[in-house]
């Protein structure tokens, strides 16, 4: 569904697509585009795994800040009168 939204954001058709796809096929030739896709999906791949390790990174600092406001919430005592 994001391929297409894609396409259309950048008003792609199908004429366009072959002409593109022509194109990539006279510039790097039938035996380099398999390279080129496995690279491209190793490198898509990595950036995912990097923004997961991020993603996970700040939402552990996010628990653990709001474990250090519960427990100091739960350490406070209340004045005797």
């Amino acid at each position: 569904m994001e391929l297409i939204n894609i396409f259309a954001f950048f008003n792609l058709g199908g004429p366009e697509l072959i002409f593109i796809m022509l194109a990539i096929l006279l510039l790097f030739g039938a035996k380099k585009i398999p390279e080129l896709a496995r690279g491209l999906g190793k490198g898509i791949r990595e950036f995912k795994d990097a923004t997961k390790e991020v993603r996970d990174n700040l939402e552990e600092s996010v628990n653990i800040e709001e474990e250090k406001k519960a427990s100091a919430r739960n350490n406070t005592k209340t004045p005797v009168k």
